[in-house]
Order: structure tokens, then C-alpha cells, then sequence
């Protein structure tokens, strides 16, 4: 079974994850091709990185056939997290509040946004969400 390997993605990790999370289901050969236009990359180096992103417990496979056929492992919401999370602690010395103030005075909220916010840390309180485990 992989291991949990919480260290937020890479750039182009996170690139195919987007990808995978797009189409459901990708081979090899789907994901080189939408990565083409913009990031060239030969067929055997996608192969490998997948496989890491397999290793890492982000994708699984099913085998068609001689191809494999890659789907997530793992909800986008947890790459987003896990980049979040990195950035409080970057950026704003591991302070959520400091985060929120920031965003308030620099863009604001909407009413709707606001009302889906408070929903959200409502529920938060009720139902107190486990913290995944952040490697160093």
C-alpha cells in the first residue's frame, strides 16, 4: 500500500494531478499530450513521475490490457490544503488569523462569500475536522 506522503506537490505534480482530477481517468500518453503545449516532456519522464505520484499515494491504477490507466488516489481539496497550509506558515508565521486579516483588508468579501464562510466555521465547531499529519 503507498504511504501517506502529505509534503504538498510540486508544480508539475501538481500540473498532472490536475490532469488526473480533470479526466477521471488518464494513461500515460493523455497526460504527455495535455501537458504538450506547454511543457514538452518525453513519454518516459511522465511514466516516472506518475509512478512517484502512485509511490506517494496520490494515484492509483487498473490495468487495460498492457497500458495503465491512472486515476486520484486522493481529493483535489487535500493538494489545496496541503499548499495552504505551507503558505500560512511561510507567509504569515503559521497564523490562520493573520491569513484571514490579510485577506480581508486587501480584497474584502462578498455577502454571499461571507454567508458561505460562516457556514463553514460554523460547521468547523461543530464537527472538529483531524488535522492530517504534515511532514517536515
Amino acid at each position: 500500500m503507498a504511504k501517506a506522503d502529505t509534503t504538498p506537490l510540486t508544480e508539475i505534480q501538481r500540473e498532472m494531478m490536475e490532469i488526473v482530477w480533470q479526466r477521471e481517468e488518464v494513461t500515460v500518453s493523455e497526460v504527455r499530450e495535455a501537458l504538450s503545449t506547454h511543457r514538452p516532456l518525453a513519454r518516459n519522464t511522465v511514466q516516472t513521475m506518475l509512478v512517484r505520484l502512485e509511490e506517494k499515494g496520490w494515484l492509483k491504477h487498473r490495468e487495460q490490457g498492457r497500458t495503465f490507466v491512472y486515476s486520484a488516489n486522493r481529493p483535489r481539496t487535500l493538494s489545496l490544503g496541503a499548499k495552504v497550509s505551507q503558505m500560512v506558515d511561510r507567509l504569515f508565521a503559521g497564523s490562520p488569523e493573520e491569513m484571514v486579516t490579510a485577506l480581508l483588508e486587501y480584497r474584502g468579501l462578498s455577502a454571499d462569500e461571507a454567508e458561505r464562510i460562516r457556514a463553514m466555521i460554523e460547521a468547523a465547531e461543530t464537527e472538529p475536522k483531524q488535522k492530517p499529519k504534515r511532514q517536515r
